[in-house]
């Protein structure tokens, strides 16, 4: 399926993200340090910083990836689920585990629009580079909110669309030709990591997705700027009445 291809429906992308990370999956954590500037551990750092983990409280970390946000939700006392789409990421995790000798994280296989888990099961729903590549982001928010215990919180970290064009453009431009570069390299496949800068481009940016966040019912919604503004980091809570 063509990068283009891949945005022409909520199935086709559902089908490209997850041909896409299997495909990446053990090169991920190299190409998250590249692309972030190597800053990425500093802002998921902030992220589990700023969620305030109260020891002993059930935690789903949503495309969990090789479990960075999830072992660092489990070394502050949660019982965490890192759940992702891609069975590989979740092997590689599995292993960083075994090689640390963390505990606290169980590991799922499952769709962020149809989370397998009760309604009302977390206090807490963590979230890097999740939101921008689901297929249908409100029904993403919508799973997020059924899974979430009345008072829980919700923490996202992502990409932003710039709001400035000619800052967007730059920008978009160097991920562009950054990811191509990649692509190339380690794939043999420039739409390899072009698939960030296109997948961007049809983000509604921080300020769309605090938008659907209230639209859903959240409150307290925040778009916690990061590296001037080019990264976001979005808190949320549902409401105490449920």
């Amino acid at each position: 399926m063509s990068l283009d291809a891949a945005f022409e429906s909520p199935a086709a992308k559902s089908r490209y993200v997850r041909t896409l990370f299997a495909t990446i999956a053990d090169r991920y954590d190299l190409i998250t340090r590249v692309l972030s500037y190597g800053m990425d551990g500093r802002w998921k750092a902030r992220l589990v910083a700023r969620a305030a983990v109260v020891p002993g409280e059930r935690a789903l970390d949503l495309a969990s990836g090789t479990g960075d946000l999830a072992f660092a939700l489990a070394a502050r006392g949660a019982r965490v689920v890192g759940l992702d789409v891609t069975h590989r990421m979740l092997q590689l995790a599995a292993g960083k585990a075994r090689a640390s000798g963390a505990t606290g994280v169980t590991w799922t296989v499952g769709d962020m629009a149809a989370l397998p888990c009760p309604s009302s099961a977390f206090t807490l729903v963590t979230t890097s580079y999740g939101l921008r590549n689901v297929p249908d982001l409100e029904t993403a928010i919508d799973e997020i909110v059924r899974v979430l215990a009345p008072g829980g919180r919700l923490l996202s970290l992502d990409f932003n669309r710039p709001s400035s064009p000619f800052v967007c453009a730059i920008y978009l431009a160097y991920l562009t030709a950054v990811g191509a570069t990649l692509g190339w390299l380690l794939h043999g496949d420039p739409d390899t990591y072009r698939y960030i800068p296109a997948s961007i481009r049809r983000y509604p940016g921080a300020r769309g997705v605090a938008a659907r966040l209230r639209a859903r019912g959240l409150v307290d919604v925040q778009a916690v700027p990061l590296l001037w503004g080019l990264m976001t980091m979005h808190v949320a809570r549902r409401p105490a009445d449920g």
